[in-house]
């Protein structure tokens, strides 16, 4: 191709002129040979039959090449040859013409041949049909024919391969059976090119071709189509229209191979998911039944469960995956398609949401075992605080602390009663659960560990009823003993309190109660009100007395010893006898008292002209010795049984008792002057 080309240019009947331009080097007669062959086949049989011109360009070759090559052309292409142009150099060959004379052997040639000058070769050629190397206009750029044309060559040759390709995959994919499609798309499913490529290389080269332009030329210059474009136009055409057409077959062939690996992917991975959830995930949640027989192994248990937890976490992540990816296929609207994909995630979904279920499931048991071990582990410590405060002896100092003491212990078995009730709670609502445990056993018979795990959590309750009960027992023996504690104490106080109240009945008898009275009438009264405040001291010493004893009694329920009750009842007994004494001694007073007002007042109240009724004079006597025995007693304190001695009030209370006293014997006296002065008179007279 470097030395044969068509120009494009034609000769007056039409033909194509080929022009042959030789140089000084040795020229390759089969390639010239094969290059001819080349460019005799590019052009269609209506221009092969007009005829070619043929240029042979000898002016730099010599003749006996020149003369080889019109040979040649004899036996190449004798029937398309019409004329030989043989461009001679100047005055070289004139000698040599005559040796031989190709005008002579046209008939042998089957063609015209002639010697030309250059500048004579437009006798028989357009001058607008040759090029500028024989003095013509014909623009021609030999390079960019020989890229352009290489160009074609090749899409088509690779069209050509890839449309067999393409034919052999579209026609495996239409065959009967899945197995057998798919068997042949496997084999032959890529091509060799890319038919992108390919079909973007032939819109450009068609693209060139209906522009009339080289694009090798730097200046872009125009130039009119010459047959072999013109030609391969409706080729590269017909070649695009069936790549077009084999390419979206293909394609459509590659979004089904594309859906249907994607459906099998998504598939082979829904199976997975399903294998492993109801195989070793269903397999940890069979070996997983227990519920802890305390918090630290309902705890590893939970740890445990999470662990399972966390491994189907990752194959449930899987599934949100496939599901959003089953979705989209959904969404894609192939029919064929869509009973298949539903099927994946209805078996998808249920065995997730199954799965999923029995991990809650296990999680809310395992979460209520830990609340009912916690409730259980709270009460059985408060129990034990119970119990700890039961089993320590009651030393209370007084009743206040006693009440305080069994308010505290009715507030403990009052939250050990709703501790109790709590645990019941927990108890009954783990059991409800681990009776539903059955539902999702997957046929495995659970009997057996349900009924360890029922038995274990009614153990716990019943052992915690009986405990309570037992505490129960024990605080109905403490508090009966604490009340007889706080009734102790209580008798105590009132016995110190009956013994403070006969001190001070005591105090006021000496110190209030020294009054004798005026006159008989007076004392009188005087003594009956201090007889009635005698039996107010009597029903304290009588109570005081009952206390003492009550608290002996209770001393004795409670197996203790008092602590006040020995020093109380000697305090009492002493209280009493001091009591007694100061009131007997108050008692001889105010009799004597009366006595001695009653006698002088009768005195006193006798007429003189009655000296009969003083006949005697013993009854003065007796009345100053009653006086005076009366003022005695007044300056003598009272002599208790343990040798200390009272005074009745204060000394000159006494004084004026004694004074009153005194006057009224001095009334006596005079009385008693009074009558014997009659006596002593008469003898006289």
């Amino acid at each position: 191709l470097l030395f044969l080309s068509e120009t494009g240019g034609k000769d007056r009947r039409s033909g194509l002129i080929l022009t042959i331009p030789l140089c000084l080097e040795q020229t390759s007669m089969d390639e010239l040979s094969v290059t001819l062959d080349y460019l005799l086949s590019i052009p269609s049989e209506k221009c092969k039959a007009r005829g070619f011109t043929v240029i042979v360009d000898g002016r730099k070759s010599q003749w006996n090449v020149v003369k080889t090559v019109v040979l040649m052309l004899q036996n190449v292409v004798p029937a398309e040859v019409s004329l030989v142009c043989v461009v001679k150099p100047d005055e070289f060959w004139d000698k040599k013409v005559t040796h031989f004379c190709f005008w002579k052997e046209k008939d042998r040639l089957g063609f015209e041949v002639i010697l030309v000058s250059a500048n004579k070769l437009t006798r028989y050629i357009e001058p607008c049909q040759l090029t500028e190397d024989f003095g013509g206009t014909l623009t021609y750029d030999h390079m960019d024919w020989l890229n352009k044309r290489l160009v074609f060559e090749k899409f088509t040759k690779e069209s050509t391969s890839l449309l067999d390709e393409l034919a052999l995959i579209n026609n495996g994919s239409d065959k009967g059976t899945q197995q057998e499609r798919e068997r042949s798309i496997d084999l032959n499913f890529l091509p060799s090119v890319d038919p992108e490529t390919v079909l973007q290389t032939g819109h450009e080269l068609l693209s060139e071709l209906q522009q009339r332009r080289f694009n090798g030329s730097e200046g872009g210059v125009s130039w009119s189509p010459m047959d072999d474009e013109l030609l391969a136009q409706p080729q590269v055409m017909k070649l695009l229209d069936s790549l077009r057409e084999q390419y979206t077959r293909y394609q459509e062939v590659c979004r089904q191979r594309s859906k249907r690996t994607q459906l099998e992917e998504i598939q082979q991975k829904v199976m997975q998911v399903v294998n492993w959830l109801e195989g070793p995930g269903s397999e940890q949640l069979r070996t997983q039944w227990g519920i802890g027989d305390s918090i630290r192994a309902s705890q590893a248990l939970q740890q445990k469960h999470e662990e399972i937890e966390s491994q189907h976490s990752e194959w449930f992540a899987v599934y949100v995956e496939l599901n959003q990816q089953i979705a989209a296929l959904l969404n894609a609207g192939d029919e064929e398609d869509l009973v298949e994909l539903k099927a994946l995630q209805q078996q998808l979904s249920d065995v997730c949401y199954r799965q999923a279920s029995q991990l809650e499931f296990r999680q809310n048991l395992l979460q209520a075992a830990l609340e009912f071990h916690s409730v259980a582990q709270d009460l059985s410590q408060q129990l034990d605080g119970l119990l700890g405060m039961l089993c320590v002896d009651v030393a209370p100092a007084d009743g206040a602390s006693i009440q305080q003491t069994l308010k505290l212990l009715e507030e403990k078995l009052k939250s050990v009663d709703l501790g109790l009730q709590g645990l019941r709670e927990k108890g009954q609502s783990l059991l409800d659960q681990i009776s539903n445990q059955a539902s999702w056993a997957y046929g495995k018979d659970v009997t057996i560990e349900n009924k360890e795990n029922v038995d274990h959590i009614q153990g716990v309750m019943e052992d915690m009823q009986l405990r309570k009960q037992r505490c129960e027992d024990m605080v109905d023996v403490r508090r009966l003993k604490m009340l007889q504690m706080v009734q102790l104490f209580k008798c105590e106080e009132d016995a110190a309190q009956a013994v403070e109240w006969l001190s001070e009945l005591l105090d006021a008898l000496l110190k209030t109660h020294i009054r004798l009275g005026d006159d008989a009438q007076e004392t009188k009264v005087l003594l009956e009100k201090h007889r009635k405040f005698v039996d107010v001291a009597q029903s304290t010493y009588d109570y005081g007395r009952q206390l003492l004893q009550a608290t002996v009694v209770l001393c004795q329920s409670l197996r203790c010893t008092s602590r006040s009750s020995g020093d109380t009842l000697p305090r009492l007994n002493r209280v009493w006898k001091q009591f007694t004494v100061t009131s007997e001694e108050r008692v001889h007073r105010l009799e004597t008292a009366v006595a001695f007002h009653s006698t002088a007042e009768k005195i006193l109240q006798e007429c003189p002209e009655q000296p009969e009724a003083f006949n005697e004079m013993d009854q003065f006597d007796e009345i100053e010795a009653v006086g005076k025995s009366l003022l005695d007693r007044l300056t003598v304190p009272v002599v208790y049984p343990d040798g200390s001695e009272q005074y009745f009030g204060s000394p000159s209370d006494m004084a004026s008792a004694a004074e009153h006293i005194r006057e009224k014997m001095k009334l006596v006296s005079l009385k008693k002057q009074q009558l014997r002065q009659p006596e002593a008179t008469t003898p006289e007279s």
